[in-house]
């Protein structure tokens, strides 16, 4: 049912096929309507995530035929509920994750992909933990399972998820590496994280000077020829966690053979008889079993959630640009030139600067 009035049309992103960030196209369309368990949420935050990335080059594993709005994760304010959803739910702020669909100014969602936002909360500084907060907790707490006094090594240190993993395991006592280009050494520095240049040829030896029995868990995005050295790196009883292919971004060709061709790696690995364990990260795994899956997400990033909060771990925005200018926010995710993560708002708020 209408619980509020709402504009009568929504403006979406539109990646329209693999294009330069300068193709994605602006599209203005009726408002969505919620269905029966359906609200609709007005756009606070969206993010652009590397997912976007390897989408609009057609390289996202499982990404849908193209046209479609992109967007993996957002968080807005319910403005209109659907029939057998709770009204009281109006005005109140919640994040989820999206896959697709989530640059847009009106989003239509099932109230039961909702996670409920702490008021005190920003919403770009809320967005900055949906996926990643979910991805960096999942794998150290649930996969890794590190404990205090631990070492670990994280690629991309700077990135959305790396400086989000850098923080939650600094956080729970544990000794971070953290692999970044020269230029965002302090920020890593700042974060926790002990500094590598991650171009550089004797990485794993600069590795093993810190942790000369190996890291307890090895967390790489990056894929290709170079999980052979994080695999090396772990000491007995560590585990490598792997969740994207960044290595093949730019490469032609499927989208699908680099993650079948990691994750054989992985298996192999894993019947090694040397007491490592690896493991290929997923965040939708589960999602069949619809409510375990909705209840584990809702654990995890409340926990972050209450860390972030509570100022134990420090949202890491690189930018808030407005949702017109989804392009610019495209071109400077991309640029290696921030860290943390490019926000979209709402080209209505009234503190959102252009990155210009």
């Amino acid at each position: 049912m209408d619980t509020e009035t709402v504009a009568d049309v929504t403006t979406e992103v539109v990646l329209p096929g693999v294009v330069e960030p300068s193709g994605l196209e602006i599209r203005v369309r009726p408002a969505p309507e919620p269905a029966a368990g359906e609200v609709v949420l007005a756009l606070e935050a969206s993010g652009v995530s590397f997912a976007e990335q390897q989408m609009r080059r057609g390289k996202y594993y499982d990404q849908p035929p193209f046209p479609f709005v992109p967007g993996y994760d957002l968080v807005g304010v319910v403005v209109r509920t659907g029939a057998g959803v709770d009204a009281s739910l109006v005005g109140r702020r919640f994040a989820a994750l999206t896959k697709v669909g989530g640059w847009a100014s009106r989003v239509v969602l099932p109230v039961a992909d909702l996670v409920e936002v702490p008021a005190a909360l920003d919403p770009a500084d809320a967005e900055t933990v949906v996926v990643n907060g979910i991805t960096a907790w999942q794998m150290l707490h649930r996969i890794a399972e590190v404990r205090a006094g631990g070492t670990v090594l994280v690629h991309g240190a700077n990135g959305g998820v790396g400086s989000t993993l850098v923080q939650l395991a600094t956080h729970a006592g544990i000794r971070v590496i953290g692999t970044a280009s020269p230029r965002h050494h302090d920020a890593v520095r700042a974060l926790g994280a002990t500094p590598l240049d991650y171009r550089a040829a004797d990485l794993p030896a600069k590795v093993r000077e810190l942790a000369p029995g190996g890291v307890d868990a090895v967390f790489d995005h990056i894929g290709g020829d170079g999980i052979i050295d994080s695999f090396r790196l772990l000491a007995r009883g560590g585990t490598l966690v792997s969740y994207g292919t960044a290595a093949t971004r730019d490469v032609a060709g499927s989208s699908k053979l680099p993650v079948l061709k990691l994750v054989g790696r992985l298996f192999l690995w894993k019947l090694l008889p040397n007491g490592r364990r690896t493991h290929f990260y997923n965040i939708w795994a589960g999602k069949r079993r619809a409510a375990a899956f909705h209840d584990r997400l809702r654990t995890d990033l409340g926990h972050v959630f209450a860390l972030l909060a509570d100022g134990s771990i420090t949202a890491q925005v690189a930018a808030r640009i407005p949702l017109s200018q989804a392009a610019e926010a495209m071109r400077l995710a991309e640029s290696g030139t921030v860290t943390g993560k490019v926000i979209l708002v709402p080209d209505s708020a009234p503190d959102a600067p252009d990155a210009h």
